[in-house]
């Protein structure tokens, strides 16, 4: 069965439904398949328009992928500072007494938050490792702005949460956001998650270094991350 062709948007609001017709059509494609093999066709087939109408709203696919990232970045932030903000021990009501740290906001239990957060959204994964690779690289200079300060803002937003929780200063603190992101991406690329090349790797006793957990593996790298900079803080603090 067909779908119906759209009727070009004659106004502010149609075209904003339309764009996010598009956005939609995008994620859902890329949930099923992966961003990596769904194309500018896929897309406007599956929205019910012609390629060359929906180039009136984004100017190529990088630029549909990159706004499902930077949508995909604030709804993460948000959603993480919210855990992150659960972690924080009430003041004490004395303010001479100690304050019960929660055992979840030590460097295990943060790096755990992060990871677990992470792995939930898989398309945001998914776009994490396409972004730097494809997604800024065949759009426009504007478009790349918007989405880095986008991006930024949130990165900056993470790393406060995460250093009222750990005391971490502000460049540690962006720094384990940005490898947590990063290593997301490229873990997320390596697990090969529900496609022919992961069953293969889960078949081949041989190959079984390559079936990657992505939970764990990043849970483990941003533990040992947080901990060092904990342990040289603490250095820094003793000298």
């Amino acid at each position: 069965m067909s779908r119906p062709e759209f009727e070009r948007a004659r106004s502010p609001q149609a075209k904003k439904a339309r764009e996010a017709a598009i956005l939609d059509a995008a994620a859902r494609l890329a949930r099923a398949h992966g961003v990596r093999d769904v194309t500018l066709t896929d897309i406007a087939t599956e929205v019910g328009m012609h390629k060359s109408a929906m180039l009136r709203y984004f100017e190529t696919r990088e630029e549909i992928f990159l706004r499902l990232s930077a949508a995909a970045w604030v709804e993460w932030s948000g959603a993480v500072r919210a855990e992150l903000a659960a972690l924080r021990p009430e003041p004490a009501a004395d303010a001479d007494a100690a304050v019960e740290i929660p055992v979840d906001s030590t460097a295990r239990g943060v790096a755990v938050l992060l990871a677990d957060s992470l792995v939930a959204r898989p398309l945001f994964c998914d776009l994490l490792a396409h972004t730097p690779l494809n997604l800024e690289r065949n759009v426009s200079f504007e478009a790349v702005r918007s989405f880095k300060l986008s991006t930024i803002a949130e990165v900056t937003a993470i790393g406060a949460a995460l250093g009222a929780v750990l005391a971490l200063d502000g460049d540690r603190a962006t720094s384990v956001v940005a490898t947590a992101t990063a290593m997301a991406g490229a873990l997320w690329q390596m697990a090969a998650p529900g496609t022919r090349l992961r069953a293969f790797y889960e078949t081949e006793p041989d190959l079984a270094h390559a079936v990657v957990d992505v939970a764990p593996r990043l849970a483990d790298i941003l533990t040992a991350l947080l901990t060092g900079y904990g342990a040289t803080a603490s250095g820094a603090d003793g000298g």
